[in-house]
């Protein structure tokens, strides 16, 4: 498996209602300093792909650039959709909605 495929079969196991960081996935991926790449393997995504990328966010819990996941207003909605609060300036509460990286199953 590829380092992109790994990083979306990590991405995929971030449940409902729970954000991730890029860095928490290069980590879970087994390159801790290949937060970029994450972002570069989430922002070639296909969106038909069922993987959910808008729950992974900068490692100060705020949200993807505009150009990424269909722009902040998306993610956020999404987000939001699954019980996560953004706030107005664009930030999710990592102390109360980051992943703890253990395995779940597939929605």
């Amino acid at each position: 498996m590829n380092f992109f495929e790994t990083v979306y079969t990590m991405v995929s196991k971030i449940p409902r209602g729970r954000v991730a960081t890029y860095g928490q996935i290069a980590r879970l991926a087994g390159n801790p300093r290949a937060s970029r790449i994450v972002g570069c393997a989430l922002h070639t995504c296909p969106a038909s792909s069922g993987i959910p990328c808008h729950r992974v966010v900068n490692r100060e819990g705020r949200l993807a650039p505009a150009d990424a996941f269909g722009g902040p207003e998306v993610q956020r909605s999404l987000l939001e959709a699954e019980g996560v609060p953004v706030s107005g300036e664009g930030c999710v509460d990592l102390k109360n909605y980051c992943w703890d990286g253990r395995e779940h199953a597939p929605e």
